[in-house]
């Protein structure tokens, strides 16, 4: 999906018009699921509110997110993108008063660690904008991870997922009014693929999280830097610097160590 929002941008299609044909043509795949597994019943909500809150974060989030990729490399937007699980305890911490204990203040540290060697602040070897634009969109990613743990107590999945679709629509069609434009076939046909894959990827995590725990899920979309490495050299000849390597996978160790923790956590009330 991101590979495509990528090549899309340089194509002319603004940033808008992105984010509107991913949520737009995305929209039937998701009904059509909630249809056939929870029934369309499930969306009712008395939480149109939190819904629209998490709609106003989400919609942030997928600005900064498309835009960290359109302005860095793939594969250095992937590995900044990783920092969100250490953003997420840091805000816990600090919003909700969670316990933090050394182990996940240590990992916290090792993903800053991580982020400093990527970025490698010796030199500009990436736009500032555009390393400001991803590490923002991992703290907005964050904080709707809070805001989806406190909607998972009363909301099923699905409607969390519709909601957060149909209600990005409007103002995004409001916007499509005076950003939006004709474009060639093959650019047509390329924004199909980012509604579409975007609309699959977000069913997958779904599913996946309904199915097995957080710390068995998140190792697996660490793979994504793989996928983003392979497509970064096949479209654009891209090949990461050996300091991406490095902090990526301090990043990544940070985060599958945090996970692990909060696997544990759990465990503990269970077991008494």
């Amino acid at each position: 999906m991101f590979a495509l929002g990528k090549v899309v941008g340089t194509r002319g299609v603004s940033l808008i018009e992105l984010i509107f044909y991913r949520q737009a043509l995305a929209l039937p795949l998701i009904v059509t699921w909630v249809a056939m597994t929870d029934g369309l019943a499930s969306v009712r909500t008395n939480r149109l509110g939190a819904h629209v809150s998490r709609t106003v974060l989400g919609l942030t989030g997928m600005v900064l997110n498309f835009g960290s990729y359109l302005l860095l490399p793939l594969t250095e937007a992937t590995a900044i993108g990783f920092t969100m699980p250490i953003f997420a305890t840091l805000l816990s911490a600090l919003l909700l008063r969670e316990a933090t204990g050394p182990h996940r203040w240590a990992a916290i540290l090792l993903g800053f660690v991580g982020i400093i060697i990527m970025v490698r602040p010796d030199g500009m070897h990436f736009p500032p904008l555009g390393l400001a634009v991803a590490l923002s969109a991992a703290v907005i990613t964050a904080c709707i991870g809070l805001l989806l743990r406190d909607l998972g107590r009363t909301e099923r999945t699905g409607a969390i997922v519709f909601w957060f679709t149909i209600l990005s629509i409007p103002p995004l069609g409001i916007l499509m009014l005076f950003v939006g434009k004709a474009h060639d076939p093959v650019t047509w046909a390329m924004l199909m693929g980012v509604g579409i894959t975007g609309g699959v990827a977000q069913l997958c995590m779904t599913g996946a999280l309904r199915h097995a725990p957080v710390s068995v899920v998140l190792p697996m979309d660490y793979s994504t830097i793989i996928w983003s490495t392979m497509l970064g050299l096949l479209i654009w000849g891209e090949w990461p610097m050996y300091t991406t390597w490095i902090g990526a996978a301090l990043i990544i160790l940070s985060g599958l160590y945090i996970a692990w923790r909060e696997h544990i956590r759990s465990r503990r009330p269970a077991s008494a």
